[in-house]
Parts: C-alpha cells; structure tokens; sequence
C-alpha cells in the first residue's frame, strides 16, 4: 500500500485554525469576567477555604447588603450571605478566617466566618444621627494585624480617625485622631507596628500600633495637589505604594525617610496592590477602565489590561497567581446602571 503524504501548502490552513483556536482558548482563560451584583465594592480572599468573597450594597430585600462567596476559577457564585447593613470595604485575618466588612453609611462594621458564612456581630463605629450640623465619620477601609488580631478602620470626615477595634470580641479598643482631611488609605505593617494612612491633603500618617498614636505626618511629593487614595507596602524592602486621584502617577515612597524614590507614569489611579512573590504592583484606573501590572523593581508598565467597566478594588489569590479585579458600570443616582457589577479574574 502506497504510504500517505501531506503537502506543506496542504497544511498550512489547519496549522493556521489550531493556533488561532490555541490563542482563543489563551485569552480565555487569562481574563475571565462574571457579572455578580449591582453595588459591588472591595474582595477579600480566604486562603483556608480558597474562597473569594465580595462586598456589595445591594440585597434581595433592598435594605442590606450581600456578601457573595465565589469559586476562584468559574468566579461562580457558591453562596450569598446577607447582611442587615450594605457593605462596602472588606478584608480578613487569614489566621482565623473572620472576614470584617465596613458598613459606610451606617458607620459600621460586621464581622462574618469566612467558612460557614455566618454573621457574628457587628459593631457601630459612630452612632451619631445625621443632620445638617453632624456628619458621622464613614468607615472606608478595613486592614488587619494578624499578630495581634486587631483591625483597623478608616473613618472619613474632614478630620479623619482610625478606629482600633478587637477582632475577636468586636469591642472598640481605640480613636486614634488627627489623620488629617479624608484620610483614605490604609495599610498595616505588623512586624514594625506601625500603620499608614493616606489623605486627600497628599500626606502619609504613620500610627505607632503599640500606643495607637499618630508618629509622623508628613507631606509627600512638596505642595504638588495629590488625593493619596490607597496605599499598598512592600515591608521587606520599606516602600509604600500611594495611588492618586489627582495626578497620572503612582508614587513609590521610602517609609524609612518618606522620600520619594520614583513617580511610575500611569493613569489617575484607585486600588494599588503589592505582590512580593512576583514583586509585580497591579493597579487600577477607574477613569481610564483599565488595571496596569508593573515591575516593582524597574517601575515599567509590563502589561495593561482593559476591563468592562469602570475598576474598583483588587485581591490576590491564595497561591498568588491570579489577580481578582471587582469592575463597577457606570451610572449615577439619576441613571442607575442597568447591569450587574461583575468580578474579572486575571492570569498572572
């Protein structure tokens, strides 16, 4: 029998299909976007579980909230745990798995067991009624110490404090005041007991975690207009990352000295996220919809990824190797969005 043979011309188009198809399948699984929920906000991880768990203030009933447990690959819903208050800024202690949700409007914040999904308490932060003389501080960010089990919440006013609280009883331990005007950002650095605030003033606040007092405030970058939205640190190599509403820069900061070793060029930004196993910084531009993933080391802009609306907060998995970017829609109270919020997965 005369033994088959292939013509290279003959080939050429299957070759041509199969890579198409194998870079098809690429993009595919390198991004991946799911609608959740209208009122999306922040994401935290529960690495015990391998869970991924979203904030949002929106609820079946139109009073609360819903916290939602995805899977980290399919991004598909596995459970909605409601909650009486809206909830917006989140984070969790990996050692005991209790997620903390800042309840913004209602001056809150609500702790929940990240692996039954139970409510557990919630704790009001400033209980004061608001009126045209009293404006309540707003909880924004929530950070946690896990040597000494305490959590950290921003609360917003025209002079900012942050409450210190017991993320075991849920019991206010301390007001620390003075962190200067919207006082935003929040990161905790728990081998050198300290924590840093950001503000709408382009300041850094450092708090000595011991006394609960503020150290230093100290003004970055001279008299040029910076709103310091969020912050991010590398503790090994003592940089702060501070993402800035106001300027097309994301500054890198000496927290030895606060000086300002680099301005990395990018978009007016919202989340930064510091990565140390891949000493990657991922950060997201709400205007621009798009998240950038730099090189921590030389500042350069190794990819931009869009995203199908308008990006908000950012968490790691737990083996570091994907990126979960929570993408609002636009809209305004007059135009609510008509879809859903969604969470986008990226491959790193």
């Amino acid at each position: 029998m005369k033994a088959l043979t292939s013509k290279p011309w003959a080939l050429r188009p299957l070759l041509l299909a199969t890579a198409l198809f194998s870079g098809a399948v690429a993009a595919q699984t390198e991004q991946l976007n799911q609608p959740i929920s209208k009122g999306a906000y922040e994401l935290a991880v529960s690495q015990k579980d391998n869970a991924l768990f979203l904030a949002t203030a929106q609820s079946s009933d139109g009073k609360g909230g819903t916290v939602f447990r995805l899977d980290p690959q399919s991004l598909a819903v596995k459970q909605s745990i409601n909650t009486e208050l809206k909830t917006f800024g989140a984070a969790i202690n990996p050692q005991t798995n209790i997620l903390y949700f800042g309840n913004t409007v209602n001056g809150s914040v609500t702790a929940i067991d990240a692996s039954s999904g139970n409510v557990l308490n919630t704790l009001v932060l400033d209980g004061r009624k608001r009126s045209e003389t009293v404006r309540p501080m707003q909880p924004r960010q929530v950070a946690v110490d896990v040597k000494t089990d305490r959590v950290y919440i921003t609360g917003l006013g025209p002079e900012s404090v942050v409450w210190v609280v017991d993320g075991k009883t849920l019991t206010l331990l301390s007001t620390v005041p003075n962190t200067g005007k919207m006082g935003t950002g929040l990161a905790v650095d728990a081998d050198a007991q300290k924590v840093y605030v950001t503000n709408a003033e382009g300041e850094l606040v450092t708090i000595n975690s011991r006394t609960n007092t503020v150290e230093k405030k100290q003004k970055i970058d001279g008299d040029n207009a910076h709103f310091f939205l969020n912050i991010s640190l590398d503790t090994q190599g003592q940089r702060a990352f501070l993402s800035d509403s106001k300027q097309p820069q994301v500054l890198v900061v000496d927290l030895r000295d606060q000086k300002v070793i680099h301005k990395i060029d990018v978009p007016e930004s919202l989340a930064v996220l510091f990565n140390a196993d891949r000493d990657e910084l991922y950060v997201t531009h709400r205007k621009a919809g798009e998240v950038s993933i730099i090189d921590a080391s030389s500042y350069k802009v190794k990819r931009t990824v869009k995203t199908p609306g308008l990006p908000n907060s950012l968490a790691l998995s737990a083996d570091g190797k994907a990126l979960f970017v929570s993408v609002k829609q636009p809209g305004s109270r007059k135009e609510p969005p008509k879809n859903p919020d969604s969470v986008m997965r990226i491959a790193l």
